[in-house]
């Protein structure tokens, strides 16, 4: 899918925007694609232009939502299919996303790139072969993309993912010329998919998957086996578990998640709020 190239707008944004039209002005000075860059609109009575298109200037927006030009009106960038999905304005530019109204990336200390940043950096991607398991926003893969990686292997099952990616100009696109080839984006359910992978053939391996209520399988001692096997001996991992039930219960995932990795021929430690782990 292409990715959107029109305007995005968010409820401060286009306050912003009407203020200085009712303010005389002819020209507004901002952000249209969630602090990736700035640009000015030509602002008339009724319509403003950006990028030499007119639009009629939105009615109320909601908080914590994001619009998109959609041919006919300003519509957010939401669907419905069993569960509601969204993309989610942060202050950091970078949105997050939700599904059902939980929230899918950590933003409340720092951008959700920086926190993929950080991650990222802890196994080393660049001129190496990448497995990114559940793709998500896609912030994993721009990491490594500007840390240099030279092929990055990303997976999303679920299709509404992939349609907010398209909406988000922080989200890599596989066929840009700043990707340059590099990733490689698939809709598959990576604990099918993975089957079909090379043993031995990654070198890193990045894997950030819904909590385990969600996506069990992606827990497993069975799929914990088919990472083991794909990478190389000396790969790094870096697997995201967060710290779910950690304030109701006794468990505690993330050494759950290390053991079974031991099991598996890793060797695992907690790092972040995940495990790093090194394929013995």
């Amino acid at each position: 899918m292409s990715h959107y190239a029109g305007p995005l707008l968010t409820r401060p944004a286009a306050e912003s925007l009407i203020a200085a039209r009712d303010a005389g002005t002819d020209g507004w000075s901002g952000s249209l694609d969630l602090d990736r860059s700035t640009g000015v609109a030509t602002l008339r009575a009724d319509t403003w232009q950006w990028k030499g298109q007119s639009y009629p200037y939105p009615g109320k927006l909601k908080e914590r939502t994001i619009y998109y030009w959609d041919g006919d009106e300003f519509a957010a960038v939401s669907r419905f299919s069993g569960s509601l999905i969204k993309l989610v304005p942060t202050e950091w530019g970078a949105p997050t996303f939700e599904i059902d109204g939980i929230k899918m990336l950590p933003t409340s200390k720092e951008s959700p790139v920086d926190d993929a940043r950080r991650k990222v950096a802890l196994v080393e991607p660049r001129g190496k072969l990448v497995l990114d398991t559940c793709g998500g926003l896609g912030y994993f893969a721009a990491c490594c993309l500007d840390a240099g990686v030279a092929r990055i292997q990303s997976f999303e099952k679920n299709p509404d993912v992939l349609w907010l990616r398209t909406l988000n100009p922080w989200s890599p696109d596989p066929a840009a010329a700043a990707s340059g080839g590099r990733l490689q984006l698939t809709h598959a359910d990576v604990s099918q998919a993975i089957t079909q992978i090379a043993d031995a053939s990654m070198d890193a391996l990045l894997h950030d998957p819904p909590r385990f209520g969600i996506a069990g399988e992606l827990y497993s001692q069975a799929f914990y086996d088919q990472l083991a096997r794909v990478l190389r001996r000396g790969g790094r991992m870096f697997h995201y578990t967060g710290s779910p039930n950690k304030l109701t219960s006794d468990r505690d995932v993330p050494r759950e998640v290390a053991k079974r990795l031991e099991k598996a021929g890793f060797k695992a430690q907690l790092a972040l709020d995940g495990v790093l782990a090194t394929r013995r």
